[in-house]
């Protein structure tokens, strides 16, 4: 086999910047800029396979050339012979290590985030829309649970019925948004409400946001860009609620971005975690501001993660969920109960396959 000319471009330039990354990182004046030597180091990590894979590929492509030109040149029946053999040896290494470039070169450095936040918002539907948010975070936690992830709740809004107007939790563990990825979008429950005395059917929404979470070096936030308030919490939460000014407000003036945390007794613990959202966010921004200036990357991704985009019903009455990517149907029960692995490995398959077709 030969290896596609689009595959052999795109690794020799993977593996070109890891060599240009390697002089630059030699460089006083960078190491002396943490954040640039830091995010240097990062890229330079994240190119090490593909340069290895460069490697083995090029010393391929020369044992290729040189058993076709021991044949072209016909000089040893022997030699020719050796070289025929060699050819088909050529063949299955080079299928092997084709089908390992590829996933290297559909890979993204993103996946690897072990730390993630996820933001489950109800939409319409009124009481019966947060009792499916709540939902929703019980199916994460099962499903964290069952991966050995751990969850952090960092600020949310419950309602009088149990359920939520919005949560915001942290996820922290192994492989923790390669895992989380496809949640981001609209989700939407079709079931008769426990309120429905007719026993009609009722359609509710949520929308989920998930969320990588950045390093302190991967954001840089002016101490001036920040105003911050501080206020009496509302809603339940004990005697402090209405005695001490315990919720704290940030908004980032540049971008417009408020954060209100109010679920601590500890004015110190609710500002840490605003800023750790508010990090988030700002990161998020910058994300989509890349993403929608590479219209051809962002057709190899399954979905964009834009919350309006539904991506999941699960309907009560079928004991059905589907998830309108991959246009399949799991067990809702399963589902709801945090077994979501045939549903991430299907959008998985998808999304690698999309991905290769864009490289």
């Amino acid at each position: 086999m030969d290896f596609s000319p689009t595959i052999v471009e795109k690794l020799r330039e993977k593996a070109a910047r890891r060599a240009e990354l390697a002089e630059l990182l030699a460089d006083p004046e960078i190491a002396a800029d943490h954040k640039r030597y830091a995010d240097l180091l990062r890229e330079q990590g994240q190119l090490d396979e593909a340069a290895r894979l460069a490697s083995e590929m090029e010393a391929l492509l020369v044992r290729r050339r040189e058993a076709n030109e021991a044949i072209e040149a016909d000089e040893d029946e022997e030699l020719v012979d050796m070289a025929r053999e060699e050819l088909g040896e050529l063949d299955e290494l080079e299928l092997a290590l084709d089908r390992e470039i590829k996933t290297a070169l559909v890979s993204d450095s993103e996946l690897d985030r072990n730390k993630i936040i996820v933001e489950i918002r109800a939409g319409a539907g009124g009481d019966e829309a947060t009792l499916f948010s709540a939902d929703l975070f019980r199916m994460y936690q099962r499903f964290a649970e069952a991966k050995r992830l751990k969850i952090e709740i960092l600020t949310s809004k419950s309602t009088e019925v149990g359920g939520f107007k919005e949560i915001v939790f942290g996820v922290k563990g192994a492989n923790a948004y390669r895992l989380f990825r496809f949640e981001s979008g609209g989700h939407r429950v079709q079931r008769v409400p426990s309120t429905e005395s007719q026993g009609r059917i009722h359609t509710s929404a949520a929308t989920v946001a998930v969320l990588p979470e950045p390093e302190e070096v991967d954001v840089d936030i002016k101490p001036e860009d920040l105003r911050i308030d501080t206020m009496r919490a509302s809603g339940a939460g004990g005697q402090h609620v209405n005695k001490t000014e315990s919720a704290v407000r940030i908004v980032h003036e540049p971008t417009g971005v408020m954060v209100v945390c109010m679920d601590e007794k500890s004015q110190h613990k609710n500002r840490a975690q605003a800023m750790r959202i508010l990090r988030v966010r700002l990161y998020e921004l910058e994300r989509q501001r890349i993403h929608d200036a590479r219209a051809a990357e962002r057709k190899s991704q399954v979905g964009s993660g834009d919350r309006s985009e539904r991506i999941r019903t699960y309907n009560f009455p079928q004991n059905r969920c589907s998830d309108h990517r991959v246009s399949q149907n799991f067990s809702l029960e399963q589902v709801m109960g945090g077994k979501l692995d045939g549903l991430i490995e299907e959008l998985e398959e998808l999304d690698r396959e999309e991905r290769i077709k864009n490289l």
